[in-house]
């Protein structure tokens, strides 16, 4: 019995892009119901992961000796379509995820703020009295060390001191923006701790503020507003403009599936802020504030007259703008084929024009949509490395994606992190 559910728990695992131990979690849940008798269909593994909470509160008292006061959790997430977007005051449309980054919190009456994660046995300590950039190993604190330097910035109070633990179920560097994830997290945490309210839109800002004026990459709205909005079976649309943001409902035969190359992302080499510079650039020439401005044919009109690199820059964000509606009104529709086409134009725009792909993620769109049952398929996230997204129906499994991770091991040496994903629910205080 005992063979046959772990068996079944690793199957399971596979299929719907969870973990191993909330698989297993779920197969027992499922069972206990069963025996007493009862209807399992209440029973969700897209519900926060029981087991997740569970390590945190034992890396809390492995690293300081004491469990959390306060556990939050907030899920990363996929950028749908509108790659590049939210800085030029575009629309954009993401999915957050049933998998994130959780962060306990517990109180400190001494000044000292302490760091833990998951991937050392060796907190990461800094004063109450200042606030300092970090560099290396202890470089990853400077996302909840950002969150803190913002809070003044929405009239907010800061913490004082702290043991703050990290874990996560979330793979880094795939695209699916820990970052925003932590920052949330962060933010909830430091909220509930100093016992202040913020509205949604406001942590979000936080989150952001964080990451342009502490870590220092000039990102849009996107990551944030997704993680923070984000809502079961649903895509959040976001008008970067105001911002404003909103839902819209997700055909539930869709699939999500994250091929993850390993391969560097890394936004703060530069490459993702020299396209933010090359955009504003393109906007300037253009004589117009944010590149939202220009439809297609106003573009088209007056590109002639810039520099190759910027009229390239300019193309791809323009008609991704309109991509991004007319992926929402396919979506409204029903029509899953429309929208996956859709996916897969905004990846030869990002890979001819924006040049932010690369030949490996270039390769999994190719191979992925040569594949039955695929609607369509993208980079997702920031680009130059990282991962492909592909949007599918039910028929397309995990025998195909071994398919695709064989081909791409033949070509590159390298094996692609497989990870089939559903739409998840925003950031959230846990209840302990």
């Amino acid at each position: 019995m005992a063979a046959q559910l772990r068996k079944r728990a690793t199957q399971l695992a596979v299929e719907r892009g969870v973990t191993r131990e909330r698989a297993m979690h779920y197969l027992l849940e499922v069972l206990v119901k069963a025996r007493q008798g009862e209807s399992p269909e209440s029973i969700s593994m897209n519900r926060p992961d029981p087991s997740m909470r569970e390590k945190l509160i034992s890396r809390c008292h492995a690293v300081f000796g004491r469990g959390p006061a306060i556990v939050t959790r907030a899920p990363g997430r996929i950028e749908f379509i509108g790659n590049h977007t939210d800085y030029n005051g575009g629309t954009v449309l993401g999915a957050a995820i049933d998998r994130g980054i959780w962060v306990g919190l517990a109180p400190r009456d001494d000044g000292r703020r302490r760091f833990g994660s998951e991937l050392s046995d060796q907190a990461v300590e800094v004063s109450a009295d200042k606030l300092e950039k970090q560099a290396g190993d202890a470089s990853w604190i400077n996302y909840p060390l950002g969150v803190i330097a913002a809070l003044a910035e929405f009239s907010l109070r800061a913490p004082g001191g702290f043991d703050f633990m990290a874990v996560s179920d979330l793979p880094m560097g795939a695209g699916l923006s820990s970052s925003a994830a932590l920052e949330l997290s962060s933010a909830l945490a430091f909220l509930a701790m100093t016992g202040q309210e913020a509205d949604r839109e406001t942590v979000v800002k936080i989150g952001r503020h964080a990451e342009n004026h502490f870590v220092g990459v000039p990102c849009g709205i996107l990551d944030q507003g997704v993680s923070g909005f984000g809502r079961k079976d649903h895509l959040v649309f976001i008008d970067c403009r105001g911002p404003k943001f909103s839902t819209v409902p997700m055909p539930g035969e869709a699939r999500f599936w994250i091929f993850n190359t390993h391969t560097k992302h890394a936004l703060v080499d530069g490459l993702y802020a020299a396209r933010h510079r090359e955009c504003m650039e393109a906007a300037r020439l253009l004589g117009v504030a944010q590149l939202v401005e220009l439809d297609p044919a106003q573009l088209a009109a007056k590109a002639a007259g810039l520099p190759a690199v910027e009229a390239r820059r300019a193309k791809h964000v323009v008609e991704e703008i309109a991509r991004v509606e007319a992926a929402r009104a396919a979506l409204a529709a029903g029509d899953l084929p429309a929208a996956g086409a859709l996916l897969t134009a905004s990846h030869r725009s990002s890979q001819t024009l924006f040049e932010n792909s690369t030949p490996e993620l270039d390769f999994l769109v190719d191979a992925l949509n040569q594949q039955p049952g695929v609607y369509g398929a993208r980079l997702t996230g920031g680009g130059f490395g990282g991962a492909v997204m592909a949007m599918t129906g039910a028929q397309f499994g995990d025998t195909q994606a071994q398919a695709i991770a064989k081909a791409y091991r033949a070509r590159f040496g390298g094996e692609p992190e497989i990870l089939q994903t559903r739409t998840g629910d925003g950031a959230a205080v846990v209840e302990m």
